[in-house]
């Protein structure tokens, strides 16, 4: 499954990454969660494989889509639309 994740950086700010890979970076936090969903959906509908974006919680990360290749959601995990 690939992992696109929003990170806060020192400054207040926020990126958006790949793996370690920095996509965007110096972002508010409504427009990185938007960029992060349109680049899951995009990567899930050109390679149809399982992608989630999340982002930093307190104890663990927050999934904030995902997008699978059986698209049958567990229980607490909704699909992105």
């Amino acid at each position: 499954m690939v992992i696109i994740s929003l990170k806060v950086l020192p400054t207040g700010g926020w990126c958006v990454c790949r793996s370690r890979i920095t996509l965007f970076s110096n972002m508010q936090l409504g427009p990185a969660i938007k960029l992060a969903r349109e680049l899951a959906r995009d990567e899930y509908h050109r390679s149809g494989r399982g992608i989630r974006v999340e982002m930093p919680g307190p104890d663990l990360p927050i999934v904030l889509a995902r997008y699978a290749e059986d698209a049958a959601p567990s229980d607490g995990d909704a699909l992105a639309a």
